[in-house]
């Protein structure tokens, strides 16, 4: 294979132009390290109300194309607003993949292969090999399909299939049709040449009925062509040695910075200045994956023990009330913000000594790779991503970089919780712990051989 390798790569969220989740994170970081290797990236995005270019060179090899559309895409939200989600979603994003396709060919970017995320792109795969099945453009193309989260899946009424153009034969159990519905992904994971998820335990995951979200019999019969590939980390935005929004820069080899990090931490959360305190955090979405409910059922109890606990995060509101609740109870030791803030969200995982994920499910995980490059160590639940990047201090004890706990039971996190403040004493081994779970390797360097690797084997 060539090293002009073309890859047309299609998502409705890419960073830094528009963010919701990890989403953004991936498909802004990926095509970078993609073109490091060779490849050729032409990436497709909805030009939303933020956006303000119609273009943009990300990276030497790597172009970045807003896709316009006055009425579908100035909003002042991404896929909802207060009421929940847009009721022309699939007209929207139906434009948004058509589009993607149509401004490809208009720049002449014959791709070897079309990677799409998600079910807002997932229509791609279905339009390659039914409308455009003859298209001398596009028939060496090859597709890509990744779940980011199977959870999210794009489900409309049957009332809408007609919008979408396509033969009425595909709204059918081998197509679309999903308890009735329309389910866009659905229609990816089953005309897609290839699928992948991001991480490999989340990829078994996903085969079972308790994480397959519906979706497992169809993932089960085509996972021969499933690869489980782990997220790499944009480690150019999170590098404790060169971030300049903390309150000072710090490396493995010199963790003095850190120290000061988490006086800055104290200090913005208005607690005692201590550094015999430790402290707890959270940089979280507020939504019933993220395992919120063992938090609640367990602060009071821990926080009444010389520990300080600061959560940031944004989402369901009867969250956001259960934390609020929480910190006006625990006004000295607790910080509850709520909102999306990039400077705290850097202080936060800077300056705390341990960062909680006890995530229902979580399919990669950005938070336990950034909290360990900045000296944080996790505790985490055992899924998904977690658990592939994670290692348990007592069960590793060499190795170890953080806490693990496997079932979702509110006494199992704060058993883990308190393992973390036992650590925390021995300063030795705390500090040991903190300087090799900041050499882990969560760079892209890995993931972007086995994506360059699995194009090739495609597009051979």
């Amino acid at each position: 294979m060539s090293k002009n390798l073309k890859v047309l790569f299609c998502a409705s969220e890419v960073a830094p132009f528009e963010k919701t989740g990890g989403l953004a994170d991936v498909t802004g970081s990926l095509p970078k390290a993609l073109a490091s290797l060779g490849v050729e990236v032409l990436i497709t995005m909805p030009k939303y109300r933020n956006v303000q270019a119609t273009s943009k060179k990300v990276a030497p090899n790597v172009q970045a194309f807003f896709i316009e559309h006055e009425e579908y895409f100035n909003r002042a939200g991404l896929y909802g607003n207060e009421r929940g989600d847009y009721p022309d979603n699939l007209q929207r994003y139906s434009f948004f993949c058509q589009a993607s396709l149509d401004l490809a060919k208009s720049q002449g970017f014959k791709p070897d292969i079309v990677h799409v995320h998600d079910w807002q792109a997932a229509l791609i795969p279905v339009l390659l090999k039914s409308k455009l099945a003859s298209d001398p453009f596009f028939e060496k193309a090859k597709s890509v399909f990744t779940i980011h989260n199977i959870a999210y899946q794009g489900h409309f009424s049957h009332k809408q299939y007609g919008s979408l153009g396509l033969d009425p034969s595909l709204f059918s159990v081998d197509g679309f049709e999903f308890y009735g519905k329309i389910n866009l992904m659905k229609g990816g994971l089953l005309f897609a040449d290839a699928l992948t998820t991001v991480s490999p335990t989340y990829a078994k995951e996903i085969q079972t009925e308790e994480f397959g979200f519906g979706l497992n019999g169809v993932i089960k019969k085509r996972s021969k062509h499933l690869t489980g590939i782990l997220n790499g980390l944009d480690t150019e935005l999170w590098d404790p040695a060169k971030d300049e929004k903390i309150t000072k820069t710090f490396t493995a080899t010199d963790l003095s910075g850190k120290k000061e990090c988490k006086a800055g931490l104290q200090k913005m959360c208005e607690f005692e200045v201590n550094p015999d305190i430790p402290v707890f955090a959270m940089v979280t979405r507020l939504a019933e994956q993220k395992g919120l409910e063992l938090v609640s059922e367990i602060i009071d109890r821990f926080l009444y023990d010389g520990v300080q606990f600061v959560l940031l995060g944004d989402g369901d509101a009867s969250y956001q009330t259960a934390f609020r609740n929480i910190g006006n109870r625990h006004l000295k030791n607790s910080r509850i913000f709520i909102g999306f803030d990039g400077v705290k969200a850097h202080a936060i995982y800077a300056g705390a000594d341990f960062f909680l994920i006890p995530s229902y499910f979580e399919p990669c995980g950005l938070g336990q790779m950034i909290s360990m490059r900045y000296g944080t160590l996790p505790i985490a639940r055992k899924t998904g991503g977690l658990a592939d990047t994670v290692i348990d201090l007592d069960e590793n004890p060499e190795s170890g970089n953080g806490f693990l706990f496997k079932e979702r039971i509110p006494e199992k996190l704060l058993h883990s919780m308190e393992r973390a403040k036992d650590l925390f004493k021995d300063k030795k081994k705390m500090t040991a712990c903190q300087k090799r779970a900041m050499r882990a390797d969560f760079t892209w360097n890995k993931s972007a051989k086995v994506y360059k690797n699995l194009y090739e084997e495609l597009a051979a």
